[in-house]
């Protein structure tokens, strides 16, 4: 893991978006407050023992009274973030797919002031266990996003994101559910900040292909995000 000052940790919230994760909420939070303090749940209307987990692990949770889905969590997460004074905000899955030592390889080129935000891609690094159908529509998503947004990404639907705060203060994400993916990318490229990919490893696990997009769920996606497009 590449080495960070205790004041980049300390000034580093990590925000993870929660949905019914009580199976694998409770080890993610474990290997994340090991090397990173400040750790924000988003309880996102969950009916399981998310809430209890992450009451008893996380450094803050917060809570949506329903479900209001991935984008309207992680919105929930940067405001919260930036009022506790966060220097840095980075999102990371609750399924046990993110590793905690890509965190610094996403922080470290903006510490090094090449860009504000960073995308982890995980077809610029080792790809192991992704089944073939994924594959596919993670490639859909890439292609869809050259075309729609113009923007030249590897891997368009990734979780694993760095934001400096700066970069944090101008994202506002309207599309509550996993459209925001695709959201994030418009924000990023209105906003004229610079942001890089960078190679990370994505575990494929039983529980986290369950919950992973299916081709269906990606063209309800597709559908969500032009919707939003057309209101905005």
């Amino acid at each position: 893991m590449a080495s960070l000052s205790s004041a980049v940790r300390d000034a580093t919230f990590v925000v993870v978006p929660a949905y019914n994760e009580g199976p694998a909420l409770e080890s993610v939070i474990h290997e994340v407050r090991a090397a990173f303090p400040n750790v924000v749940v988003v309880d996102d209307g969950s009916n399981d023992d998310t809430g209890a987990i992450s009451r008893r692990c996380a450094t803050y949770t917060l809570r949506h009274m329903i479900n209001r889905g991935q984008g309207a969590a992680i919105q929930t997460g940067l405001e919260f973030a930036l009022l506790r004074g966060a220097e840095y905000v980075v999102t990371f899955d609750a399924d046990g797919q993110h590793r905690v030592e890509d965190i610094p390889r996403l922080l470290c080129p903006i510490l090094n002031d090449e860009c504000e935000i960073t995308i982890g891609s995980r077809f610029l690094g080792e790809v192991t266990d992704l089944p073939a159908s994924r594959r596919l529509v993670l490639r859909a998503a890439v292609l869809f996003t050259r075309v729609v947004n113009g923007v030249k990404l590897t891997d368009a639907h990734n979780g694993l994101r760095a934001f400096s705060r700066q970069a944090a203060q101008k994202i506002r994400i309207r599309q509550d559910r996993m459209a925001h993916a695709s959201e994030i990318i418009d924000l990023i490229k209105n906003t004229g900040l610079p942001f890089r990919e960078v190679p990370v490893r994505i575990r494929y696990t039983e529980y986290s292909l369950k919950k992973g997009q299916s081709a269906k769920g990606a063209f309800r996606i597709v559908f969500h995000y032009l919707v939003g497009r057309m209101v905005d």
